[in-house]
């Protein structure tokens, strides 16, 4: 297991950190800032998006593989928020594009600093979210991750916070989605790509035939290797 090469504080919490994989040689032209999942409860960390970033490292790419303040550990509305943003601006290198990407409640969060308007949208360039539970008020709704979402924000808050009802991305967006995924229903992938592309957004849905919640970051598998096509520039089919 190879260890990340450097580990950036954003800010005096444990979970306010950022661990840097980086490519062997020159310096990677494209950062990836790296949003895990887990329903954004503390129970769930970055670490077991370590093997991804550490394969995506080896492709090339610069990986800012974040973590952030989660339910149960002092996160919640407003500091889950204020935590990626600043975690998107820590640490920046010489690279020329920025991608931001994130699985499951990460998907979330990438979809949401996409669309704030607190973010430097300028410092994003592209925005690949797996697997996004991208609609709260469905998610609440359906009692996902039995009631995730009531945890994170509450209905007063949840506006702000749900990429369905914030302004469409400035920048293009992919979503991938497997079709049996059991944690985050398709059709979640599905509805924000058809709402954004209606206000004007650049949106590309992959859906994944036969794939569940956790292949797409699996490395090795079929699906890893269409996000990995995704984060270097190239649409996933």
């Amino acid at each position: 297991m190879t260890a990340p090469v450097e580990t950036v504080a954003y800010g005096p919490h444990p979970s306010q950190v950022v661990d840097f994989h980086r490519p062997p040689g020159a310096p990677a032209r494209t950062r990836v800032t790296l949003l895990h999942g887990g329903f954004w409860r503390e129970a769930y960390d970055r670490r077991h998006l370590e093997p991804l970033a550490r394969a995506l490292a080896a492709r090339g790419l610069e990986v800012a593989l974040a973590e952030y303040r989660r339910v149960g550990g002092g996160g919640g509305w407003p500091e889950t928020f204020d935590d990626v943003l600043q975690a998107l601006d820590t640490g920046h290198g010489p690279a020329a594009r920025h991608v931001v990407a994130g699985h499951s409640a990460g998907g979330h969060l990438a979809l949401w600093a996409a669309a704030s308007p607190r973010a430097r949208i300028a410092r994003i360039d592209h925005v690949v979210a797996v697997a996004p539970v991208a609609d709260l008020a469905r998610a609440r709704a359906l009692g996902l991750s039995s009631g995730a979402v009531g945890e994170l924000v509450d209905r007063a808050q949840e506006a702000g916070a749900d990429p369905m009802r914030l302004p469409p991305p400035r920048m293009p967006v992919t979503l991938l989605h497997g079709t049996v995924d059991e944690d985050v229903p398709v059709d979640f992938s599905r509805a924000y790509a058809r709402a954004a592309r209606a206000a004007g957004a650049a949106v590309h849905l992959a859906v994944l035939d036969g794939a569940g919640h956790y292949e797409p970051i699996t490395p090795g598998t079929p699906e890893c290797a269409l996000l990995t096509a995704a984060l270097t520039g190239a649409p996933p089919a």
